[in-house]
Order: C-alpha cells, then sequence, then structure tokens
C-alpha cells in the first residue's frame, strides 16, 4: 500500500500546531505497519533552509492567479520525518518568512487561496500518469483545509489514486470568495451548494469533504459532535450528507519523542516503574529553579498546574485567567504557562505574574524543551477547551503522570477518565472532567484535583493509572490501514 501524505506541515520541520506532530508520527507508525508512505508539503524557505541538497526530480507548469508558475518537485535529503519527504518548489508563493499561513506581522497571506491552490494542483498532477517519478500512491491523504482541494483535482483524473481526507480543525474552513474561485480558474461545475459554494463564498475544506473517498476526523466523539450547529461552522449540513463515509480516528502520541524515561530535555528521568514520584519532584525542583524561584519544601508540596497551547478563547484561557486569583489565595496553588495568542490574553497574563510572582509563571511564545518540561514538573495539567478536535497535550500529560483537567469534549472526551469514588475503586480514573465550559465549573475541578493531590494516595493512584494507558500510533495506523483499503 503506497500513501501519498500532502499536508501543509510537519514537525520538526515546520509546525504551528497538532497538525505538524500528526504528519510526522503516523507516518512512521504506517511505514512500520508495513505500508510505503511519502510525504509532500510546500518548500517554504524555512523547510528548504533545513534541507539544503534536496534534488529536482520533476518540473510542471501550474495555474495560479493570472499567471501561470514553473514548479519544481523536490526529492529532500531530510531524514528527520523519518519517511520520504517531496517538497512543492514555488519560491513566488513559498518563499517568505512568517510561518506557513501568516506574514511575520500577525496577518494572513493576502494570496493564501493562490498559494494552497497550487500547492493542491501540484500534487494532484504529481499522482498522474503525466509525471513519472517512479512511485505512484494508492492512496492520496490529504490534511486540514489547505490540502482540501486535492480529492476535488484527483475525481478529474484518469486512473487518479483513493482520496481520503482529515479534518483536524472544523473551524478553520479555507473560506475564500467567489472572486478567488474565479481567479483560480476553478470549475464553473464545482460552483454549487453540493460542490464548494459555501454561503456565497467557497470553501476548500469542503472541497475535501465532498469529493474525498473517505474522511475522517481525529477523535470518535469530534466526529458527532461536528454534525450539530453547535460544533458544526456551518458545515453540519454538508456532514450529514456524508454520513456515510465520515469516521473518527484517535490521534496518538510518538512514544519516542514523549518518553519520559529517556526525554533529552528532562533533569530527571523516571516511569511508571521507576523513580515515578521522585522524578517527578525532581523535574519540579529544576523547573522552579529554571523559572527564578527557589524550590522550598513548601513550593515542592504545593500543587502546580501547567498549561501549554494558544492563548485563544477556543482553549479557554480566559478560564483559567479567572480562576487562578481565587485558587492562590485560598488553595496555595501555582500556575506555569507556555503560549501566546491574542494581546488581550496575553497582557491579562502579564498582569497575573506582575501580581503574583512566584505563583504565575509565565512563557509567552513556545519552547519545545520547556513544554517537555512542564509535562514532567506540573502536578495536573489544565485544558478546559471550548472544543477540541483530539487534542495532544492531554496524551503527553498522561505518558508523563500529570493527571489532566479537561472539559468533556472531543478528544478530551475520549481520552480522560473522571476521578470518582467508582473510579478510583475500579482503577479506571486519570484525570479530573468537567461539563460545562465555565469559569466555575472549572474552578469546582480544581478545587476537586486539590483535595486529590492532598490525599496523596489518590494523587499517586491516577498518576500510575495514567501513565499506564497506551496512546501510541499502533492502533490507529492499523484503523487507518484498513480504511485505505476499503472498497
Amino acid at each position: 500500500m503506497k500513501v501519498l501524505f500532502a499536508a501543509s506541515e510537519a514537525y520538526p520541520l515546520i509546525k504551528t500546531g497538532g497538525l505538524g506532530d500528526v504528519i510526522y508520527s503516523l507516518p512512521r507508525a504506517l511505514n512500520e505497519a508495513g505500508a510505503d508512505v511519502r510525504v509532500i508539503l510546500p518548500a517554504y524557505r524555512a523547510v528548504l533552509e533545513k534541507a539544503p541538497d534536496s534534488k529536482i526530480i520533476a518540473w510542471m507548469d501550474v495555474t495560479g492567479v493570472g499567471r501561470t508558475h514553473s514548479v519544481r518537485i523536490l526529492e529532500s535529503n531530510d531524514t528527520s520525518l523519518g519517511v520520504p519527504l517531496y517538497l512543492v518548489d514555488c519560491p513566488q508563493l513559498f518563499g517568505r518568512p512568517g510561518n506557513p499561513y501568516q506574514h511575520p506581522d500577525g496577518y494572513d497571506w493576502p494570496d493564501n487561496a493562490e498559494r494552497f491552490a497550487v500547492f493542491s494542483r501540484a500534487v494532484a498532477t504529481l499522482t498522474s500518469s503525466a509525471i513519472d517519478i517512479g512511485w505512484q500512491p494508492d492512496v492520496v491523504h490529504s490534511h486540514d483545509w489547505q490540502t482540501g482541494l486535492i480529492p476535488a483535482l484527483l475525481k478529474h483524473q484518469q486512473d487518479a489514486p483513493k482520496a481520503v481526507y482529515t479534518i483536524h480543525n472544523l473551524a478553520y474552513g479555507g473560506i475564500f470568495s467567489h472572486h478567488d474561485y474565479i481567479s483560480l480558474g476553478l470549475p464553473d461545475l464545482w460552483w454549487s451548494t453540493e460542490g464548494l459554494e459555501f454561503y456565497n463564498n467557497f470553501s476548500m475544506l469542503k472541497a475535501g469533504v465532498i469529493y474525498a473517498d473517505q474522511v475522517t476526523t481525529v477523535s470518535p466523539t469530534y466526529s458527532k459532535e461536528i454534525l450539530t450547529p453547535q460544533f458544526g461552522y456551518g458545515f453540519e449540513g454538508v456532514l450529514h450528507s456524508i454520513e456515510y463515509k465520515l469516521s473518527g480516528i484517535l490521534n496518538g502520541v510518538d512514544q519516542e519523542a514523549w518518553n519520559p524515561k529517556s526525554d533529552p530535555y528532562l533533569s530527571s528521568h523516571y516511569s511508571h516503574k521507576w523513580r515515578t514520584f521522585k522524578g517527578k519532584s525532581d523535574n519540579k525542583a529544576a523547573l522552579l529553579t529554571e523559572m527564578g524561584l527557589e524550590a522550598t519544601d513548601e513550593r515542592l508540596n504545593a500543587p502546580l498546574f501547567g498549561f501549554i497551547g494558544r492563548m485563544v478563547e477556543q482553549k479557554g484561557i480566559d478560564l483559567i485567567a479567572e480562576v487562578i486569583p481565587h485558587l492562590i489565595e485560598n488553595n496555595n496553588a501555582s500556575f506555569i504557562i507556555l503560549g501566546s495568542g491574542q494581546d488581550a490574553y496575553e497582557y491579562a497574563f502579564t498582569e497575573l505574574a506582575r501580581r503574583y510572582p512566584e505563583q504565575v509563571l509565565l512563557y509567552l511564545g513556545y519552547s519545545e524543551g520547556l513544554a517537555h518540561r512542564i509535562e514532567a514538573a506540573a502536578d495536573f495539567f489544565l485544558m478546559p477547551s471550548r472544543f477540541e478536535p483530539c487534542g495532544l497535550n492531554q496524551l503527553y500529560s498522561l505518558r508523563y503522570g500529570t493527571p489532566p483537567i479537561v472539559h468533556h469534549t472531543g478528544g478530551l472526551a475520549d481520552t480522560v477518565v473522571d476521578t470518582s469514588g467508582e473510579t478510583i475503586l475500579n482503577n479506571s480514573a486519570t484525570g479530573f472532567v468537567f461539563n460545562e465550559p465555565s469559569a466555575a465549573a472549572l474552578q469546582y475541578t480544581i478545587e476537586r484535583a486539590i483535595a486529590c493531590y492532598e490525599n496523596g494516595d489518590c494523587w499517586k493512584q491516577i498518576v500510575r493509572t495514567g501513565m499506564q494507558q497506551d496512546f501510541s500510533w499502533t492502533q490507529s495506523a492499523a484503523s487507518y490501514l484498513a480504511l485505505y483499503q476499503q472498497e
């Protein structure tokens, strides 16, 4: 089974979120299960700088907006993905600073419609008989709106490979104007409510949903949630119409990159069978020291809550900001926050860190090493997302013995078992879950977690249970292979 993964990012070459982690991990797991998987990305400047010795394997002319781009297909010599890597090299569109989607000043590139339409056209052409690179996929697996046009384009190719499309976050629909649609020269046939038209605009994500042979989301619960107006972002009707080909396959964790027994970012290693609580305590002391505090017994014994993520409403960051003062003043809790996002939330946490310099430890931005150290050092991990298609940090937290505190939604509902009298007795509790995305519900749940922590035995039990959960990619890879093989 030959599979081409088409995506807009992949760790460690270029990453803005969980999509990059998936494109790093899932192809490896599929290869280990016997598939022949390769990845294709846009040749961003940052990627070319990391893989400067790529070789040209094909040239093609690709239609853009009022111009034809001469595009090179490169085969990269970079081995960091662990699978062969192809790059679509079009310097006018991808040879820029900034992240894959935005200018360094933070606004979306105004020609994103053209950029990802050209990428999609190049990928589709590469799979056709018109181009011979000595390898032709049986399946093209596209991811998120940036690659949504690929399944539609494949429908118009003879002997096209099967198209599988994964929605990682329905909130980002790749929505552009009718003017963009005309400028890109997309077929008139597609401009209808049954095609790409979406409330008088057009959606690249909708193209993937409509034209793919199979559509997946990244957790079973999210695949049901997106059929409702609350989570459907206007796509719920379309998704109902293709429900027969829609499924949810839970994301996994790369168990080499996220392993507290061997993590190179940690000062002290441990596992669920070895040095569990000594290892966590040592990492907590090291993190407090790194953040400029003395690791006194009082600080080490006080519950430490971690958060890693984008400072946006979806992640419930406003709920965390609202409950922090009460929890510090009444429960001796401390918080370490790693992330960036909307100015208002960055300002709110800057003010909290100024007001409580020893209880609110803030790092605005992102650091991969610090993310690993927070997962190891914190006593609990906060993830009060209003919606979460899958979520990865709660899986990392379980692996590192840091019980997650989560809102019951999407992949969080599929992966965290609430701590109650019953789940403690049957040894299934792994974290703390609340049902309403409100500050009051979050505060009450954190206070439940603190009571468990102060009990000692309760906290140690859920730490050990969480660390024994298997969220490797093995089972998910088997599910994808079965999907690829469906007629």
